[in-house]
């Protein structure tokens, strides 16, 4: 038969998330420059980097809370220059950040209805429900229930951050630094919940300094350097690459980073 061939990629994923050609400044100087990404369904995907490399910035970014140029795709619309926080939201996009923002002097449960109130706000009456899910998978939290936030461990803090994310049900979880100040214990048991979270079919944009850990638990990565992508492939590969293993890994010599 003739006529052009057209081949048919049945493993491909479909994309939640594609940036294209993303600037960001703060006045004159700029953070971001000409940024690529692309995140497909229930993958991780991880940036790694050095502070001050624009990691944060690039999440701000796609939450909306930065005005940046470029395109931003999302379940293949195209993102208009105007991002509301809670119009994303809506739209099923949570952010984690670094520093958490509980609200101490209120109940871990009343944290997390908080979560869920945009969600209240447009008719859905499924929180309750919800909430049990998110204690599945953070029991600890539902021990914690009636115990004021403030008065949690850094850890506890840490789940209940993820857990009032997932309770507005999101398509694509982004997580800020989720192992900072963490002992390392702790570290292993949210990164293992993080690996779990990715089974439900949940896209997760992980934005973590500690690279050995986020290429343990990533399908694909991004190295950010002074606002730039200097590296990017499959996690196996960059925690293979010689380049990463000196500067982010603190492992020189080292051939592998154990999986």
């Amino acid at each position: 038969m003739n006529g052009p061939r057209i081949t048919i990629d049945v493993d491909e994923k479909p994309v939640v998330l594609e940036v294209r050609d993303l600037s960001v400044s703060y006045g004159k100087v700029g953070a971001l420059h000409h940024l690529n990404l692309k995140i497909n369904k229930g993958e991780i995907v991880t940036v790694i980097g050095p502070n001050g490399a624009g990691k944060t910035t690039l999440l701000c970014a796609l939450m909306g809370l930065l005005p940046a140029q470029g395109e931003i795709v999302y379940l293949g619309e195209l993102q208009g220059t105007e991002r509301q926080v809670e119009k994303l939201v809506r739209q099923g996009i949570t952010l984690v950040p670094e520093k958490r923002e509980l609200f101490g002097e209120m109940s871990v449960g009343d944290n997390l209805l908080l979560g869920a109130f945009d969600r209240y706000r447009v008719g859905h009456r499924d929180e309750l429900e919800t909430m049990d899910q998110v204690f599945d998978i953070f029991p600890r939290l539902r021990e914690r229930n009636e115990q004021m936030a403030g008065t949690l461990s850094g850890g506890e803090r840490q789940m209940l951050a993820m857990g009032r994310a997932l309770m507005a049900k999101p398509k694509l979880l982004m997580l800020d630094e989720p192992s900072l100040g963490l002992a390392p214990l702790v570290i292993k048991e949210i990164f293992r919940i993080i690996v779990q979270l990715k089974k439900t079919g949940v896209s997760i944009l992980l934005v973590e300094q500690n690279a050995h850990v986020a290429l343990q638990v990533a399908d694909y990565g991004y190295v950010l350097e002074t606002g730039e992508v200097s590296l990017e492939g499959p996690s196996s590969a960059l925690a293979d690459d010689p380049r990463v293993i000196e500067c982010y890994l603190g492992l020189p010599g080292k051939p592998r980073l154990a999986r």
